[in-house]
């Protein structure tokens, strides 16, 4: 059994911040790659940053500038900061984790249950 739990969404002001929670427990031998996905109402479920095991960050081109993904290893655990944010950036947030179990030998990728974050005045 793996677990995935987000926190850290809300109501923000244009131009403000917040910072997504992403924690995984359960059954866990490894963690591989670990992302965030968000599903504005109306449109396909797109890819916003990924990081790599080895911490190495990619951005989608809307968020770069404004966004930092991170983790920490030790805690098993995924990180947004979102600076900056438009109202264009409302939308469902997922994380997705790629997690190998014990006397496992390849990687299955989990959803979160999802995190609703707005951008209003």
């Amino acid at each position: 059994q793996v677990q995935l739990v987000e926190s850290g969404g809300g109501l923000v002001q244009p131009g403000g911040s917040l910072r997504l929670s992403c924690a995984a427990s359960g059954s866990i031998f490894s963690i591989n790659a670990m992302g965030w996905y968000r599903q504005a109402p109306g449109k396909a479920r797109e890819l916003v940053a990924g990081i790599t095991s080895g911490g190495a960050p990619n951005y989608a081109a809307s968020v770069k500038g404004r966004f930092t993904i991170s983790r920490d290893n030790a805690k098993n655990t995924m990180y947004l900061q979102m600076n900056s944010l438009k109202p264009e950036d409302t939308a469902v947030y997922y994380c997705n984790v790629g997690i190998q179990q014990p006397h496992s030998s390849w990687y299955s990728y989990y959803w979160g249950q999802g995190t609703q974050v707005t951008v209003s005045s």
